[in-house]
């Protein structure tokens, strides 16, 4: 579990500082105006559905949520070129390991369980929200110094720890297409006004674990919409 820690720190740097850039201008996920560029076209919706569960199997697919929406920030340009996903540290809402969470952890009552709620920002963008229960004993000192102390994304802390993702549930909250679409069920009309994604379209629970199989991070992550915050793909 060697690690950098002057790597580690500039990281940590640069995320609170661009955390902190941000903070006067992101609100939470609920708060957001809805801006689609989609219009209610039966085309638009299942390309919309297409692209979620696109975005749905190259989460499920890869450890870190972080990186992966480090490149789903870039390909649709949610962001100025360059940009990463930055942290923004959600403070006060604290919620203690349950008997649920400490027995996917595998850790006893009395373990230490540390608890991060951030919301994962692309630009001014929020992609998604997250709790994040972590065992502290596992991580090393220099890990843990930046996560009580910056606003550095989870994924990108412990990402020395070449981590696995075991993916515990997967739940469309939205879907553009009604129940049974694919065998004949009528699709709605084209509406005058742009689709109207709710503020969360997918839910994920996962547990990470070391390469030993040790589990020292349960999530709850809750994608926004406006991970479909880019222009309808070109007519062909």
């Amino acid at each position: 579990m060697a690690f950098r820690t002057s790597t580690l720190t500039r990281v940590a740097t640069l995320a609170s500082a661009g955390a902190l850039l941000l903070s006067a201008q992101i609100s939470t996920a609920q708060d957001l105006p809805v801006q689609s560029q989609w219009p209610d076209t039966p085309t638009s919706r299942v390309e919309a559905l297409a692209i979620l569960q696109t975005l749905n199997a190259d989460l499920l697919s890869n450890a870190s949520a972080t990186l992966t929406l480090d490149r789903w920030c870039a390909a649709h340009k949610l962001a100025p070129a360059g940009s990463k996903i930055v942290a923004q540290r959600v403070r006060g809402q604290d919620k203690p390991a349950d008997a649920h969470i400490r027995e996917l952890l595998a850790v006893g009552p009395s373990e230490p369980v540390a608890y991060r709620r951030v919301r994962l920002a692309c630009g001014d963008r929020i992609l998604s929200e997250a709790d994040n229960w972590y065992v502290p004993a596992k991580l090393t000192s220099e890990m843990n110094e930046a996560l009580n102390t910056s606003d550095v994304a989870f994924g990108r802390a412990v990402q020395a720890l070449k981590f696995t993702r075991t993916n515990l549930s997967a739940q469309l909250l939205w879907s553009p297409l009604p129940q049974g679409w694919e065998m004949g069920a009528g699709l709605p009309a084209s509406g005058t006004a742009s689709l109207a994604p709710p503020p969360f379209v997918l839910e994920h629970h996962a547990v990470l674990k070391l390469p030993d199989g040790t589990p020292f991070s349960a999530l709850v992550e809750s994608y926004t919409r406006s991970v479909l915050d880019f222009p309808t793909p070109p007519a062909r």
